[in-house]
């Protein structure tokens, strides 16, 4: 049974089970309401307590219903059943509450929660807002201003965060327990629905919709949010709860719920295909780093923080103090942001050990090189590393655009060798590129996948090829933008463009933060290989030319007086048209729908590529890395969700009226041509 009874003396104590995470399914809402009216007929029951099976409350609604038709019993029926019950209900939140399941907490009289407890209403992650009464129960328990700043950007809290607030009255060990000893007379105040208006905050309400424009822009639902928050304040109950089932259902059935449940999924099913799910992978206790620099001093923070002992290994003593540097300069940006103590930022910089000898490493399971782009550095790390380690040790590059394969080849055994390629800052950073290379073992990629679930990251397994499945889509991505400012865009236009569209950046202002010496470098290293006949733009490489790196050196694309905010500099367009007239370019203007047109298309077309050579299994693979990694905006479904939306067909005739211009920079991808002219898509791949 999905909702199991419990007699306990005068109480009952009412066990949501719907692994694994005990979603409310339509069968978890007719049970629940089954328990209120059955136990509302019992004559000795002083209370009702609710709780969750295993360690989770409840995880909210079971969003695989949202494609269908709504099915009774309604949960906002459920929990108004639970409010008029003659008998109290308590909720003993054992572990996460979430969306519908902390609405159904506050439709209880009491909330006690375990210590590794969280509550919150997070519904806007899915595109909708609260549709069972959070948005006008929670402001009555907690005030409008407090829960303008918990619904609309879906915060979560931990169970003492959530006691300061006010979600919950009490911790305790045992919820259900607590509960059950609960004294009555703190039962007696009536439900939330029943409790005053909150007072009306219309600066609290302001401040809201500035922080959704700023933080949330594009997002229809943290608007929505506030708008029935807001409505608390002034609508009788049961007006402004219609309103909210509304606005919930709408919002359900609209563009940005159905991308972004495409992208939760996606993220669900993110994980090791078969042989490689089968494999036995190690179990790593130590790993090695090699190379101290930001990004390999990052990666060794986020392989500690996993519990798994890390040692980073440098060319040299004065190597090796930049990396102590930058461990330190790491815990303590996570001191400063309270997330950890004093003595655990110490403890952490204790257990990294940092060595400048590969001799007196430690038999560590994984050892990941984080070196600069140059193959025959890492090659000779690699050599290196296989010479002191185990012999079954798995030897990973960061490597962002080298060839895996002739790095593997440095090695006795090839088949040890993986990518891990990881985004900066790699302790941030959720997504975590695998790369299969074409001697790697199934055990050493299942050590991969297993190493990133220990890091919470999300893993997407990629062939070998220049730039993997993310950085080739972002080479084409930068190629098309650099196309358009030579034939007569601005800069700042093709940044606003994509800016519109979602992205928190635009491709301009992103170089300058990364380095345009570093992009500068690929392009070099592709040279030898580049098609003489493919157009090139060279205007990327005089700005390296003139110093200007982006933000490093204060100048890039855009100024940066005093480190501060991007300014244009005009002397940029200047650049731009002399090197348009060099070229015997006749400019012209874009509007901002052609810009994204184009720079969608570029990426569109390179990701078809991708997927029939087969560096990427699943179209879904895709938009997990360019939501994760680049940018794209998760409200959009992610890069070949979005395509699909658009239409293949349109998205081919785009392409097939850019090739008139350049028909090799725009040659459709024959998977995009054949599935536009049968009427398929990415996803029914």
């Amino acid at each position: 049974m999905p909702v199991v009874i419990e007699r306990r003396g005068t109480a009952a104590v009412v066990v949501i089970e719907n692994p694994p995470v005990n979603g409310i399914s339509a069968e978890i809402r007719r049970g629940l309401l089954d328990a209120v009216r059955d136990l509302a007929a019992v004559p000795d029951l002083e209370r009702v307590v609710v709780t969750g099976a295993g360690s989770i409350f409840c995880g909210g609604a079971d969003a695989r219903e949202f494609d269908m038709a709504p099915v009774e019993p309604h949960l906002p029926d459920v929990i108004a059943a639970i409010e008029d019950s003659p008998v109290p209900w308590i909720a003993a939140i054992n572990g996460a509450a979430l969306g519908g399941g902390f609405e159904i907490a506050l439709g209880c009289r009491y909330r006690i929660a375990a210590p590794a407890a969280s509550a919150g209403l997070p519904e806007v992650t899915l595109g909708v807002v609260p549709g069972a009464g959070g948005t006008q129960r929670l402001p009555r328990l907690i005030g409008l201003a407090a829960a303008l700043g918990l619904i609309p950007p879906g915060k979560v809290l931990k169970s003492s965060q959530a006691f300061e607030a006010g979600l919950i009255d009490r911790i305790d060990d045992d919820p259900v327990t607590a509960a059950l000893g609960v004294d009555f007379a703190l039962l007696a105040e009536g439900p939330l629905s029943r409790q005053p208006a909150p007072a009306p905050d219309e600066a609290a309400v302001a401040a809201a919709r500035e922080q959704a424009g700023k933080r949330l822009r594009g997002q229809v639902a943290p608007l929505e949010a506030i708008d029935l928050i807001e409505a608390a304040a002034t609508l009788p109950f049961d007006e402004a709860m219609t309103r909210e089932r509304e606005t919930f259902l709408r919002l359900r059935a609209g563009d940005q719920a159905r991308a972004l449940r495409h992208v939760f999924f996606a993220e669900r099913g993110a994980k090791a295909p078969e042989p490689i799910a089968s494999a036995e992978p190690l179990t790593v206790t130590r790993a090695v780093v090699v190379g101290g620099g930001n990004m390999g001093a990052s990666i060794a923070y986020a392989l500690d923080a996993a519990g798994i002992r890390t040692t980073i290994v440098e060319h040299d003593a004065e190597a090796a103090e930049r990396a102590a540097a930058n461990v330190a300069r790491l815990t303590g940006s996570a001191e400063k942001r309270g997330l950890l103590t004093p003595d655990q930022a110490a403890d952490v910089k204790d257990r990294i050990d940092i060595l400048t000898d590969y001799g007196a490493l430690p038999p560590a399971q994984l050892a990941i090189e984080a070196a600069f782009e140059d193959m025959e550095v890492k090659k000779t790390i690699l050599s290196q590393l296989a010479k002191v380690l185990p012999e079954d040790a798995v030897l990973a590059t960061n490597t962002s655009y080298l060839d895996i394969d002739e790095m593997a080849r440095s090695v006795a055994d090839p088949g040890r060798v993986i990518g891990l390629h990881f985004f900066s800052p790699a302790h941030i950073m959720k997504l975590l590129e695998i790369v299969r290379g074409a001697a790697s073992s199934d055990r050493a990629l299942a050590t991969g996948f297993a190493v990133a679930k220990r890091l919470r990251k999300i893993p997407v397994l990629s062939g070998v090829c220049d730039g993997f499945i993310g950085n080739r889509i972002l080479a084409r991505y930068r190629e098309a933008a650099d196309t358009v400012l030579m034939d007569g865009a601005t800069l700042w236009d093709i940044d606003e463009a994509m800016v519109d569209f979602g992205y928190p950046m635009g491709p301009y202002e992103a170089q300058d933060l990364s380095g345009l010496d570093i992009a500068y470098a690929n392009r070099k290293r592709q040279a030898p290989t580049r098609d003489p006949a493919r157009r090139y733009i060279p205007i990327a490489d005089r700005m390296v030319h003139e110093g200007r790196l982006g933000r490093k050196t204060s100048v890039g694309w855009y100024r940066y007086p005093g480190g501060g905010a991007a300014v244009v500099d005009p002397l940029v367009d200047d650049l731009v048209r002399e090197e348009a007239h060099f070229a015997k370019v006749t400019r012209r203007d874009y509007s901002h729908e052609e810009i994204r047109t184009r720079l969608l298309s570029a990426m569109i077309n390179e990701a078809a590529a991708i997927l029939e050579e087969g560096i990427a299994q699943r179209a879904s693979d895709i938009d997990l890395v360019t939501v994760h990694g680049y940018g794209f905006p998760r409200w959009r479904g992610g890069l070949m969700f979005h395509a699909d939306r658009i239409g293949l067909k349109t998205v081919l005739e785009n392409i097939d009226a850019f090739a008139a211009e350049d028909p090799i920079a725009w040659q459709a991808s024959p998977l995009l041509r054949r599935l536009a002219e049968s009427g398929e898509t990415f996803a029914g791949l």
